[in-house]
């Protein structure tokens, strides 16, 4: 045997390295998918061993939300806020259509982690200096939040491409349905009219939202320092 044969020695097991891995296991097979025994054979331990890194599979539920909101970047302060709140949006959306698990788990944890908490602090900040009010910003974090996440459970439940094209789907529908514009002649008109036209995909709907609810912030803010005047 060589001595001087190096030695490689297994990643140790913490609940940071427990926590990524079942994020990947997550976006492989799905939130359904995860167990613990399932994660420990991930990591290479027994399942009773992992409870010496993890207190339960509810913080690994914990951290893994905590892991998403620490892959979203904050609006940089100093920043005009309308731009930077919109690439906010789409930053948060490409964060949970990465990990489409999320999406649901996000809005049911109880126990928030230091990633979690320091980016709501980091928005409200922002938003503080934007000229925001405390109540104001809760209006838009709560409008925004809501808009973003409602879109991308709905983006991740459609039949869509990787491009976001619906058309394959809607042409099984309009072959299934040969009565289709006389049954549902609205519907029908749409999928011709736009949905089946080259060029369209789904995704670019999410712009035209986070428009109009930005334009409506804009205008609710521009209301309320008029009203501070008077």
């Amino acid at each position: 045997m060589n001595s001087s044969a190096p030695v490689f020695a297994r990643e140790p097991v913490t609940r940071e390295r427990a926590v990524r891995a079942a994020m990947v296991l997550a976006d492989a097979g799905g939130i359904e998918s995860l167990s613990m025994r399932k994660l420990a054979r991930e990591l290479g331990v027994e399942a009773m061993s992992l409870y010496y890194h993890v207190k339960s599979k509810d913080d690994v539920l914990d951290g893994m939300v905590d892991g998403v909101f620490g892959e979203i970047p904050l609006p940089p302060l100093g920043t005009e806020w309308k731009s930077a709140m919109r690439d906010h949006s789409e930053a948060v959306r490409s964060v949970l259509t990465r990990h489409p698990w999320a999406i649901a788990l996000v809005d049911t944890r109880t126990s928030p982690g230091a990633a979690t908490l320091g980016h709501l602090d980091g928005v409200i900040a922002f938003l503080l200096q934007s000229g925001f009010s405390m109540s104001m910003a809760a209006h838009a974090m709560s409008l925004l939040d809501s808009y973003v996440h409602g879109f991308a459970l709905q983006e991740t439940s459609l039949p869509l491409s990787e491009s976001g094209d619906i058309s394959a789907a809607t042409e099984d529908i309009m072959r299934q349905q040969h009565l289709m514009s006389e049954a549902f002649p609205h519907l029908a008109a749409m999928a011709e009219e736009l949905v089946l036209k080259p060029g369209y995909a789904y995704g670019n709907e999410f712009g035209f939202g986070v428009g109009l609810i930005l334009q409506g912030l804009e205008t609710a803010l521009a209301d309320a320092e008029e009203s501070a005047r008077v």
